[in-house]
């Protein structure tokens, strides 16, 4: 119904990969309003006079991809609110706080929270939306895991701030003006949301039912949560869903070998032709997350030939995925000369931006301290 359509099969081929991997995340973000149209439908139209379930999805600390898919679809929007009551979703609508707050608790079917908790809004937020929602789901990396907000806690709130508006290269500040908590203005103040000394996800503040993770989650987890809410099919409470217990590698259908590499190479030291489409991408020296990231998305970003970025989190038994990716990099390096394994590993410019880019602050190491 929402799927977008190619020309033909050739044209799709001769694409560059880094097209084919935008139209795959478009192809994902209508198959999840598609999902969530027909199960609705489904579970709640067919002619019942039954009341539509009231859903609720808000956006904190994150990039907002996982709402702004949502718009993807168009004019389609219409459709989705035949089947659903869509009362809070502050990408697309107007709907005050004040609003959510009246509302009775537990009004709100099924809350998608996608964003980690990097201010003091967010952590309100999260707050009403628990009281007021019979179900709240983790949606999202950044609410499960911290994504790439958590990579902050390297440092703190004074010295983000500091380098953001005074000591940046790019800054002309030189009264050192920061934004403040309250302004007064004539007729009354401005506010603004104090920003929190570290990122948390969203289970170390409140009371999570489910975790959905992805950057952003696919279809299958979408149809996951919502048929088993509304069908009251419920998983065991903390259930990670729409995911299984294997590694992004189980999914992926490259070729596999012992894996010795001399040197790893950035995304953009490699040309696209010059990667072989069925090796797999480690063993030709491309930093992939694989062998420690939960399936579920199936291999998307193996398939255009970039390296799993980890954003499903880590695999079932690893408590640290970056300390379990860290060992797992060392362990193919083609070398016994500790010289030469330092210049190997030194081409990995960012080891914790690279195997912590989705978890650090649900990691053992957490944040500075």
């Amino acid at each position: 119904m929402f799927t977008m359509q190619h020309s033909d099969q050739g044209e799709e081929e001769n694409e560059p990969y880094y097209q084919r991997l935008i139209h795959a995340g478009l192809n994902q973000a209508f198959s999840v309003l598609e999902s969530l149209f027909f199960i609705t439908l489904t579970l709640y139209g067919r002619g019942r006079p039954m009341a539509k379930p009231k859903f609720a999805i808000y956006w904190a600390g994150s990039c907002g991809g996982c709402e702004i898919a949502f718009l993807d679809i168009r004019e389609k929007i219409l459709d989705v609110d035949k089947a659903v009551d869509l009362v809070f979703c502050p990408c697309i609508m107007d709907t005050k706080y004040k609003d959510i707050e009246a509302m009775k608790d537990g009004e709100i079917d099924v809350c998608l929270f996608n964003g980690s908790i990097r201010n003091e809004e967010n952590l309100h937020i999260a707050e009403l939306l628990r009281k007021k929602s019979k179900v709240m789901v983790a949606y999202g990396s950044c609410a499960t895991e911290g994504c790439v907000p958590g990579l902050g806690n390297l440092t703190n709130a004074e010295e983000i701030q500091k380098y953001a508006f005074e000591t940046s290269p790019s800054t002309g500040n030189p009264d050192k003006i920061r934004p403040r908590a309250e302004t007064k203005v004539k007729g009354g103040k401005l506010t603004l949301p104090v920003m929190c000394d570290y990122v948390r996800t969203l289970g170390q503040v409140i009371d999570v039912d489910y975790f959905m993770p992805g950057c952003p989650p696919v279809a299958d987890q979408i149809w996951a949560v919502i048929e088993a809410v509304l069908t009251n099919a419920l998983p065991p409470k903390g259930s990670v869903v729409g995911v299984n217990p294997k590694t992004v590698c189980d999914e992926c259908d490259r070729e596999k070998n012992e894996k010795r590499v001399k040197r790893f190479f950035r995304p953009h030291e490699v040309d696209p032709k010059d990667i072989d489409p069925n090796l797999c991408l480690l063993e030709q020296g491309i930093v992939c997350n694989g062998p420690a990231t939960r399936a579920g998305c199936g291999a998307l970003c193996p398939q255009v030939n970039l390296g799993c970025r980890g954003c499903y989190g880590p695999a079932e038994g690893i408590e640290d995925m970056g300390g379990k990716l860290a060992g797992s990099i060392a362990s193919v390096i083609d070398s016994d000369d500790p010289e030469e394994i330092e210049r190997i590993v030194s081409q990995i410019v960012d080891p914790v931006g690279t195997f912590y880019r989705f978890s650090l602050p649900s990691s053992i190491l957490g944040r500075k301290v």
